[in-house]
C-alpha cells in the first residue's frame, strides 16, 4: 500500500496475498476490510480476479520487476545528477585554488 488517502494503490503481491490468505480461511472478509481499511466491494473485485487467475504470480513478479527497474532508474538519475554537482564544486574550487 502506498497511502491512507481514497485513492491509494496497492501492489499486485498484496492483491494476491490478501485473496490467498481470504481463501484459505487465514482472514475473514470483514477482518479484512477492518484491518486494511478496503471497502466490500474492492476486496470482492480482486477475489474475483483471484478466481479468474488474473491476480497469477507471474503478474506479481512482473509488478515488482517492474518497480525495481522503476527504483533503479531513479537511483541512477540521482547519482548522475550528484556527480555532476560534486564535480562542478571540484572545478569550481580548483578555479578559485589558481588564482
Amino acid at each position: 500500500m502506498s497511502s491512507r488517502g481514497p485513492n491509494r494503490r496497492h501492489s499486485a503481491q498484496f492483491k494476491l496475498q490478501l485473496c490467498q490468505e481470504i481463501r484459505s480461511g487465514g482472514l475473514g472478509r470483514r477482518d479484512a476490510q477492518k484491518k486494511y481499511s478496503l471497502s466490500a466491494n474492492l476486496i470482492q473485485l480482486w477475489l474475483t480476479q483471484y478466481d479468474r487467475g488474473e491476480l497469477d504470480g507471474e503478474e506479481v513478479e512482473a509488478t515488482v520487476l517492474a518497480d525495481y527497474e522503476a527504483k533503479s532508474a531513479a537511483l541512477e538519475r540521482k547519482v548522475g545528477q550528484l556527480t555532476m554537482e560534486l564535480c562542478c564544486r571540484w572545478c569550481s574550487s580548483a578555479a578559485i585554488r589558481r588564482h
